[in-house]
């Protein structure tokens, strides 16, 4: 075995880079941007015509709430095309993860009920969908960056890690 690979198996791998690499990251990035597509053309075409007709509490709530989803979509997207660059091999994974602090991915908004009774039901229904996209965004990145360094990660006996997978796999205490 030459000294490289030898090097290489006793490196840990990266679970963040292969799920940034994956289908399930490239089916998440497709469904995101179609939503992002989806609300931009609801906003400009037939939610903008639902808008006109509402009352004034009901226009301001609009208002105020595709303002919000615009927002939180453009966030979304922006990590997406982010972490798409790095599956390109555009950037590194570690070069994503500093970009990434410029995108905010906070905790879903909570809402006024009263005022989402107001809107247009399409539109409740992108804000609802958009709300599962960064849900599911934020496990992804919590999952992606979560990396431990080398030096600071657990040595651990491959025979003890092999006794606890057939440990797992029988769901027996003794092997």
């Amino acid at each position: 075995m030459s000294e490289k690979l030898r090097v290489e198996a006793h490196q840990p791998v990266s679970f963040g880079e292969r799920l940034a690499n994956s289908q399930a990251f490239s089916d998440l990035f497709r469904d995101g941007m179609s939503l992002v597509e989806e609300t931009a053309t609801y906003l400009d075409g037939n939610g903008r015509q639902e808008s006109k007709k509402l009352e004034r509490s009901a226009a301001l709530a609009y208002a105020t709430e595709s303002m919000r989803l615009t927002t939180r979509l453009m966030q979304l997207a922006s990590w997406l095309l982010l972490h798409r660059a790095v599956k390109e091999g555009e950037m590194s994974l570690a070069q994503a993860n500093k970009e990434k602090t410029k995108v905010k991915l906070s905790a879903t908004d909570t809402h006024d009920a009263g005022n989402m009774e107001l809107l247009p039901d399409t539109l409740r229904a992108l804000i609802e969908r958009a709300q599962t996209l960064q849900s599911k965004v934020r496990r992804l990145d919590a999952t992606i960056h979560n990396r431990i360094p080398p030096d600071q990660a657990p040595s651990i006996n491959p025979v003890e890690r092999q006794l606890g997978l057939l440990k797992a796999a029988f769901g027996t205490e003794t092997v």
